[in-house]
Order: structure tokens, then C-alpha cells, then sequence
């Protein structure tokens, strides 16, 4: 669900011809939420097969971001196929702003006036007012 003012894609920018953007709520029960006043860059992808995603007002949303709620396949070899994957909501908050080239997995909350800087890999909720990073990010500032 887009609330309103949501802008996807944006020109001048990698990827606008080229590249394509990928949302998808998965089941009946999945939701993604997108707020007021949303830029989403290039070449994206959100993905919620469990609990849902929410992207609060006013964020910033870089290019190559991928969003998911869920590991999609068990671990156990004979599962991965027919398995049931671990899910969890992920949160992002207002004013947050998201670096290009970013991954947020499950069960992540990114507090309101966040930045997460470019190529990290979010594994653990980040509080609010801070910038954080790294593989897996971390609060740096």
C-alpha cells in the first residue's frame, strides 16, 4: 500500500533504463506499507513473505536496495525446498535515510532520522538518530 506522494525511481540516476524496481507481497497476510513523501532510487527490491514491510514518511531509499522479511528456505538441506522459512517484520522509521547498495533482512527496525550508509548489510534494529554501517552494520556515529 502506498500512502501518498511515493516517488519510485528517479531521473538523473544508474539504472533508470536499464535496471527495474521489485515489489511483491507474497501471501495473503504479507503487507508493505510505503509512507508520505517516499523516494525509492533505481533498481530495487522489497520482498515480504512473512509479517510485512513498513517504510515510514519522508525516507530516502538509495539504488540496489534490498528489503525482505524472510530467509525464503529452511537451512536444513532437506528443507529448503518444502520447509517452512523463518520470517520477521521489518520496520524502517521517518526521515530514515538508506546509502545505495544497502540489504535489510528480517525482523529489522531502523529508528526514525537513521542513515545507513552505502553497501551495509542489516541484520540487527538500529535505533534512532544515528548512522550506521558496515557487514553486518553496526552503530558507527
Amino acid at each position: 500500500m502506498f500512502v501518498k506522494n511515493v516517488n519510485l525511481g528517479v531521473n538523473p540516476s544508474p539504472y533508470l533504463y536499464s535496471g527495474y524496481g521489485y515489489i511483491e507481497a507474497r501471501n495473503e497476510h504479507s503487507k508493505i506499507v510505503i509512507g508520505d513523501n517516499v523516494w525509492i532510487n533505481n533498481n530495487f527490491v522489497i520482498i515480504s513473505e512473512g509479517e510485512g514491510i513498513e517504510i515510514g514518511d519522508n525516507a530516502i531509499i538509495g539504488t540496489n536496495v534490498e528489503i525482505y522479511d524472510s530467509d525464503f528456505h529452511e537451512l536444513h538441506p532437506d528443507k529448503r525446498m518444502c520447509g517452512v522459512p523463518k520470517t520477521g517484520k521489518v520496520k524502517i522509521g521517518n526521515n530514515v535515510f538508506i546509502g545505495s547498495s544497502v540489504k535489510i533482512l528480517k525482523c529489522v527496525t531502523i529508528g526514525n532520522n537513521s542513515v545507513i550508509a552505502n553497501s551495509s548489510v542489516v541484520t540487527k534494529s538500529i535505533p534512532a538518530n544515528v548512522i550506521a554501517g558496515g557487514y553486518p552494520a553496526k552503530v558507527i556515529r
